[in-house]
């Protein structure tokens, strides 16, 4: 087991995080979350730190510790900064581009895909087929990248499709003669 629930988590400067009722919630620079922990798990806030303990030694409480532990530091992460994930159009005639609060995306089909985009989400076309999503909540972020991914899937004979940078696309071989 990983033990990753045994480490205390820093809270960075501007970002003001409490605990009551259960619920830990915070605010900072990009934004606000609460985040309800789990009965299983005790929480404390002292010196700067949240400290996450499980409450007995059963299989569950103890995934549950180390799970809330990650939420949460992923939460406090993103209040002080963006997550970030890009992603490539590969593909002849593959474009984005965004307009108002849309994005709008060519993928080789008879029309335009449009993609409305989700509050708390900020996209950025740096290229025309490089588009680049941020966003404090690093689930969020990650679940519009696949709902990208979903119009055109990376394709394994040509390489074509959307692909997530870093990403690798197992290419296998066509038919041969």
């Amino acid at each position: 087991m990983s033990r990753i629930g045994k480490h205390p988590i820093s809270i960075p400067a501007g970002v003001d995080v409490a605990f009551k009722d259960g619920v830990i919630s915070g605010k900072g620079k990009n934004g606000g979350f609460e985040f309800k922990v789990h009965n299983c798990v005790h929480t404390e806030i002292a010196d700067g730190k949240i400290v996450f303990k499980p409450c007995d030694d059963t299989k569950f409480s103890r995934a549950m510790w180390g799970t809330c532990r990650a939420v949460v530091a992923d939460a406090i992460q993103g209040l002080s900064t963006l997550f970030v994930k890009k992603v490539n159009l590969v593909g002849v005639g593959y474009k984005a581009s965004v307009q108002g609060k849309n994005l709008v995306l060519q993928l080789g089909y008879s029309h335009d895909v449009i993609f409305e985009i989700p509050e708390g989400i900020k996209v950025a076309c740096e290229s025309p087929t490089l588009i680049a999503v941020s966003g404090a909540d690093k689930q969020l972020v990650g679940e519009v990248i696949k709902k990208l991914q979903k119009h055109r899937p990376p394709e394994p004979y040509k390489g074509k499709g959307v692909i997530i940078e870093g990403q690798y696309v197992y290419r296998k071989e066509g038919k041969k003669k």
